[in-house]
């Protein structure tokens, strides 16, 4: 991804944050770094009950958190000497792409886990638009489908992992947990804690034949 930062420390209305730019200690700068996956912020949503006082998990869909990619969408970060702003957006994309769903936070005495659940389609996720409109004319593909899912399950320090894993001869999706293989529905997947998922690219020849079908 290719990030700008600004240090700027609060919020600033348009006028005073373009006055601000225009000093070096402002001047936004752009880092192109390569990538071995993409990491997923969750919104920091709390756990709300019904009126039957039973917990609702909250949910958000894929295409929120990917927005962090979109170029325009602003994410601060803290240092003990400075705050700024960055801003992120891809300049090609792989063959395969790794999304990493930021679910733990630690602090000074324990971790905590963000329980929300991503609602994601298996396939068909198109990423055109979080690419700059002149790196778009270099990519003819830019849509991916899900190859493998890992799931979190329970709390941070006792939990379980299970990998969902499709078997690309036959088109069917498995869930793996230690020895254990066992069919799992697609629907299914989409309902879990996912924690870690690998995306691979459609290619020409895949396109055609999810056209035909």
């Amino acid at each position: 991804p290719r990030g700008c930062s600004v240090p700027l420390g609060v919020p600033q209305p348009a006028e005073e944050k373009a006055q601000l730019l225009q000093n070096s200690e402002y001047q936004e700068r752009m880092v192109e770094s390569t990538f071995l996956y993409l990491t997923l912020d969750l919104p920091t949503a709390p756990l709300y009950k019904d009126e039957k006082e039973q917990l609702i998990i909250p949910q958000v869909p894929l295409f929120s958190i990917l927005a962090k990619f979109n170029g325009s969408t602003e994410k601060e970060y803290k240092t003990y000497k400075e705050n700024f702003l960055k801003r992120f957006q891809l300049t090609r994309l792989p063959p395969y792409l790794i999304f990493c769903i930021k679910r733990f936070t630690k602090n000074n005495f324990f971790v905590e886990k963000n329980p929300t659940i991503v609602n994601f389609p298996i396939t068909n996720v198109d990423l055109r638009e979080y690419l700059s409109e002149e790196v778009q004319a270099a990519h003819s593909h830019t849509t991916y489908d899900l190859i493998a899912n890992i799931v979190h399950d329970g709390k941070p320090s006792e939990g379980s992992y299970r990998i969902h894993v499709l078997h690309h001869g036959t088109g069917k999706w498995y869930e793996l947990q230690d020895l254990q293989v066992t069919d799992i529905l697609p629907q299914m997947i989409t309902l879990s804690e996912a924690y870690i998922q690998i995306w691979k690219r459609r290619e020409e020849d895949e396109t055609n034949q999810q056209q035909g079908a």
